[in-house]
């Protein structure tokens, strides 16, 4: 016997807050990912 499906909002299904520092983080460690990526190419080629 199939159990009927649940209709849950999307607020209701997430049960949290969904903070944007996650768009901080990214934007903070792509430019130091990138930096950190041309010292070593810079080291290894220099």
């Amino acid at each position: 016997m199939a159990e009927e499906e649940k209709h849950v909002a999307t607020e209701d299904a997430r049960s949290g807050s969904t903070p944007h520092i996650v768009r901080y983080i990214l934007g903070i460690s792509l430019p130091l990912v990138v930096i950190g990526m041309l010292i070593v190419l810079w080291s290894y080629y220099g």
